[in-house]
């Protein structure tokens, strides 16, 4: 009987964690089908998203220039592999949902309140930074790169270097434009006050050209482009900081009233 009694004990947490993992699986599962839906629905397009990306280099280049294929593979690896991102980069959304739906049942009702608008804007601040690539860093940093050269060298880019080189900016911009969620959390969870993260300024302009060194082509310019960037969004994470730290310390006062 005690037997009986010890392995029914046992046997109770482990179904919750099988509960959990097969929930954990379903979203999962979810979260790629609709991937692979909106990657089917754009792979049709998959030349004219390429030439959506490319098209901030070839604007710049001489009329009738074009981009070469130097392996045999490219012409259709290279427009599948940018629609799949674009496929993910729209699933993005759902995805989070997904995570969200899974994570917040276990969640205080403050908690919930503060992550969702926390979500939300870390999916706008990552699509601003890709919008801001593409619009802003894209035609300046094509422009110093075809106007730089030997005027006798002809400027034909390969459609594989040149999505990897694409994509990795899109991903650095897009990392880098969460800088004022990262702050603001670092705030709130206590990690560190606004005090002294103000006093670290000098430390993080050098830690904004180090990274934009790392994370961009070996150029002034493009550094800069990430760099400038990441401190001007580190100072709004401080004004958010400083918001949140003021309105604390009025309800904290409220009370402390009699």
């Amino acid at each position: 009987m005690s037997k009986t009694g010890d392995s029914q004990d046992h046997n109770q947490p482990q179904a919750p964690l099988i509960e959990h993992l097969i929930e954990l699986r379903s979203r999962l599962m979810r979260a790629v089908v609709a991937i692979l839906v909106i990657f089917l629905g754009l792979y049709a397009f998959a030349n004219d998203i390429y030439s959506f990306v490319a098209q901030p280099l070839m604007a710049l280049l001489p009329e009738g220039s074009q981009m070469i294929a130097t392996e045999v593979a490219s012409p259709f690896l290279a427009p599948f592999k940018l629609t799949l991102v674009v496929a993910v980069f729209i699933a993005v959304p759902y995805v989070l949902h997904q995570a969200w739906a899974f994570v917040a049942p276990g969640l205080y009702d403050n908690e919930k309140a503060l992550a969702i608008p926390i979500l939300a804007s870390s999916v706008a601040l990552f699509y601003g930074g890709a919008a801001f690539a593409y619009y802003v860093v894209f035609p300046l940093l094509f422009k110093f790169f075809t106007q730089t050269g030997p005027e006798d060298v002809a400027i034909m880019t390969d459609i594989n270097q040149y999505l990897n080189f694409v994509l990795k900016l899109f991903f650095a911009f897009g990392v880098a434009f969460e800088i004022p969620i990262a702050t603001f959390l670092l705030i709130l969870s206590g990690a560190t006050t606004v005090e002294s993260l103000s006093k670290k300024r000098p430390y993080v302009v050098l830690g904004c050209f180090v990274i934009g060194m790392l994370l961009t082509p070996p150029d002034v310019v493009s550094q800069s482009l990430l760099a400038i960037p990441m401190y001007l969004l580190y100072e709004i994470g401080l004004l958010f900081g400083r918001l949140v730290r003021k309105g604390k310390d009025i309800e904290e006062a409220e009370h402390d009233e009699p």
